[in-house]
């Protein structure tokens, strides 16, 4: 499947007794037709009044807390041929509420953004997590960058440059990504705020890379924005593979991103991607 661009593979594990690794995950990106952004891994609920667990994998074999786009397509295949509007999945970053929007379309209650340095986490104390001060070398010469530091169950670091040429994103991405500030690596976002209603978003996303589209990352570039009085709480938030509403609630805290998803096809894995892997 895919979420504006976000390739998806959803695998589901739920009654099978099986989990999958680190290294297996690779094992499936190297598939033949199977290249993904995220692998979301399903298995049977742990919680009450949940209707599965989630497991999210990179295409590095890392795994992550959270994926936006990846939990629109797990919503689709859970309420595929089913009479449900609304179910919660959980991941190891929480529970997550999926509501139907339209007929391929769902909102995700993404939780509450984390902002203390602690939950983020950073490296270090860092006073205001609007302003972390990045420190890294590049061509020889020292350079410092801010960014506005936030949690939705992955860090996120969102930079705010003039200009596009101002901030080159593949290639500071994968330094950003692994810069000690961020002991559990980062997502790292250039934002251009096109409007109090509008964000322009592009992403290098941790353990992924470029990315057309990330949930996670847009939710973290609006609570960004709407902390830095640049931005309402509810926008539009355009990345290179389309659009996603992205809502931060007053009332309770909750962001809630709404958007499309895709189905592709459908296939059996082969045993012999994970023989290869193995040899």
């Amino acid at each position: 499947m895919n979420g504006l661009g976000n390739e998806i593979v959803v695998l589901d594990l739920r009654g099978s007794g099986l989990a999958v690794s680190g290294s297996q995950a690779r094992a499936i990106w190297r598939g033949e037709g199977l290249a993904f952004d995220q692998l979301m891994a399903l298995q049977e609920p742990r919680s009450p009044g949940t209707a599965a667990f989630v497991t999210i994998f990179n295409n590095d074999g890392s795994e992550a807390g959270a994926c936006g786009n990846g939990t629109r397509c797990v919503a689709w295949t859970l309420m595929r041929g089913a009479p449900d509007e609304e179910l919660v999945v959980e991941t190891i970053a929480g529970q997550l509420r999926c509501r139907r929007t339209g007929e391929s379309a769902f909102a995700v209650e993404m939780g509450r953004p984390r902002l203390a340095w602690r939950e983020i986490p950073l490296a270090e104390p860092v006073a205001d997590t609007r302003n972390v001060e990045v420190c890294f070398e590049l061509d020889g010469a020292s350079r410092t960058l801010r960014a506005s530091a936030v949690s939705m169950g992955n860090p996120h670091a969102i930079f705010f440059p003039r200009g596009p040429d101002d901030f080159d994103l593949a290639r500071l991405g994968p330094i950003l990504e692994r810069h000690p500030m961020f002991p559990e690596r980062a997502n790292i976002s250039r934002a251009e705020i096109l409007s109090r209603t509008h964000i322009r978003l592009d992403v290098w996303e941790r353990g992924a890379g470029l990315t057309r589209a990330c949930g996670s990352a847009a939710c973290a570039a609006l609570v960004a924005a709407v902390r830095d009085g640049r931005c309402d709480r509810r926008a539009i938030v355009s990345l290179p593979g389309g659009d996603l509403e992205i809502e931060w609630r007053g009332g309770d805290d909750m962001v809630v991103m709404t958007g499309p998803v895709e189905f592709e096809f459908e296939t059996r894995l082969d045993p012999a991607l994970f023989e290869e892997r193995a040899a």
